[in-house]
């Protein structure tokens, strides 16, 4: 059984503690029997039993309630529990919530009435398209172009590397609209995945299989009010949204890492070696104190940042690149002294 007892630093309220061990319950009981041989349909099974159970419901506000928020060490719970059962679980979680933030942070309310309820609860898979062959981590440098036209706007270009490429129902699309040079000249937008002029140009086969795209947008054209927030907006929408979901990214990877570390302990009490239990000798000993270690010290980054961004700090992005940085390279150092302590079974 995993650890517990981080549950019980200040960081959270009762609430979390009691959120997460529904959330390892229902888990045990859903996640065990997922096909991953067809990842579009295992993540449409997923995000519909995700918003069935209600926990979608945290990926975004409740437009039905003025005081509805993001709770990001909620997020972060879920999905630290979801990676440890199984990636494509957490996956599915992710996305929905990072494919909806911008519409729970900047949306209006027609937009936030329009597809929230639908997203929260399963029946709208979403999908967040920022990254183009030419920009990556340059966001400033995009070239899909998005021009006025009258009450319409007109797409023309390609994005890659969407997560949901292809299963998605809605994307949130960031584009040029040319208000000023670079990331001032940014704006976002709300496209329906059945709009003319938006197709699949290719879906993208990865280590970890997932579903992945490359979208096309040819003389794609949107309502005027797809447009989300202001025009020029959109390198400060997309900043803002992945300031809140970094955390998780860092979460994630705890997940993954704590797994390593439950399944390495299970594996050094029971196999035997020289007539003893493998957790005996002096280097596996040592091999697990660094691996939990790096678990609590990931997750303490991790919670830090999630419980300061709940504490109403307007960004967290030094606190939340700390925890992504320190989590996602501690969780691979730890999966990696894991394959090691199951030996030939840890490559099977």
């Amino acid at each position: 059984m995993a650890d517990r007892s981080f549950l019980d630093w200040p960081f959270f309220e009762p609430r979390h503690r009691a959120l997460a061990e529904r959330l390892d319950a229902w888990a045990d009981a859903n996640l065990g029997q997922i096909d991953h041989a067809d990842t579009d349909a295992a993540c449409r099974a997923l995000v519909a039993a995700l918003g069935r159970d209600g926990w979608l419901t945290h990926t975004a506000i409740d437009p039905a309630d003025p005081a509805s928020t993001l709770d990001v060490r909620t997020l972060c719970l879920i999905r630290e529990t979801l990676a440890r059962h199984d990636g494509l679980a957490d996956f599915a979680f992710a996305m929905q919530g990072l494919g909806a933030g911008a519409i729970s942070l900047f949306g209006d309310a027609g937009q936030q009435a329009r597809w929230l309820p639908e997203t929260r609860v399963g029946r709208a898979i979403a999908a967040f398209a920022l990254s183009e062959p030419r920009s990556g981590s340059d966001v400033a440098s995009m070239d899909l172009a998005a021009r006025r036209d009258g009450d319409a706007y007109v797409l023309d270009g390609d994005k890659t590397w969407i997560s949901n490429g292809g299963i998605a129902d809605i994307y949130t699309v960031f584009a040029r609209t040319g208000e000023a040079p670079g990331a001032k000249g940014l704006s976002a937008f709300l496209v329906p995945a059945d709009t003319p002029g938006l197709t699949i140009a290719e879906r993208l086969e990865v280590l970890a299989p997932h579903p992945l795209a490359r979208l096309r947008f040819d003389a794609c054209r949107i309502p005027a009010a797809a447009l989300i927030g202001r025009p020029g907006d959109g390198f400060r929408i997309a900043m803002s949204v992945l300031d809140v979901f970094r955390s998780t990214v860092a979460a994630a990877a705890l997940g993954f890492a704590r797994r390593a570390l439950d399944e390495s302990l299970s594996r050094a009490a029971s196999r035997q070696l020289f007539g003893a239990p493998m957790a005996e000798l002096q280097m596996v000993q040592g091999h697990l104190a660094d691996m939990a270690t790096d678990v609590d010290a990931a997750a303490l980054l991790t919670y830090r940042a999630a419980w300061t961004k709940d504490a109403g700090a307007p960004r967290v992005t030094r606190e939340a690149a700390m925890a992504k940085l320190f989590a996602t390279d501690r969780a691979q150092a730890v999966i990696d002294a894991a394959v090691q302590i199951h030996g030939g079974d840890g490559v099977r």
